[in-house]
């Protein structure tokens, strides 16, 4: 006998748009808040409680996961990554979301291709080098990269 999969739908679900926000689908997007002027590129996954700010862009294939808040005329460049989850247990959270930690992004900050970036603050004025990895919160404005992500010059 075979099995048969329980198939779930992407789609945007219950969000909170600003005026003149583009999406190109397939997107997965629910419970957050996308603020006016945004761009929204396909395969992004944007998760609950999640907070866009205004005139900011989202590239392709990005994952925004819970817990992050991102500033106004901000760009989230192709495959970068949020975390919420540190392993603080050794593993995986398993569900257990108050092991999981927030991000906070200010405004004019630029995240390149494929980053990392671990649960941070980080101010205004920022730009994150493609491939980096943020694991410490960035107080300075700057241009960063590495892994772990440095300061390597200033803006």
């Amino acid at each position: 006998m075979k099995n048969k999969p329980q198939i779930l739908q992407s789609g945007i679900v219950n969000v909170d748009f600003g005026e003149n926000v583009k999406i190109v689908e397939p997107v997965n997007i629910y419970g957050c808040k996308i603020g006016s002027n945004c761009f929204i590129g396909p395969f992004v996954e944007i998760q609950k409680d999640v907070e866009i700010g205004n005139n900011c862009k989202i590239q392709s294939h990005a994952f925004i996961c819970e817990l992050v808040t991102i500033g106004n005329n901000c760009f989230i460049s192709h495959g970068a990554m949020f975390i919420n989850d540190v392993f603080s247990k050794g593993g995986p959270a398993q569900g257990d979301k108050s092991l999981w930690k927030s991000t906070k992004i200010g405004n004019n900050v630029s995240v390149g291709t494929n980053s990392t970036i671990l649960p941070v603050e980080i101010c205004d004025n920022v730009v994150i080098g493609a491939g980096s990895v943020v694991t410490k919160n960035i107080i300075q404005s700057g241009i960063y990269a590495g892994n772990p992500a440095k300061k390597i010059k200033d803006l």
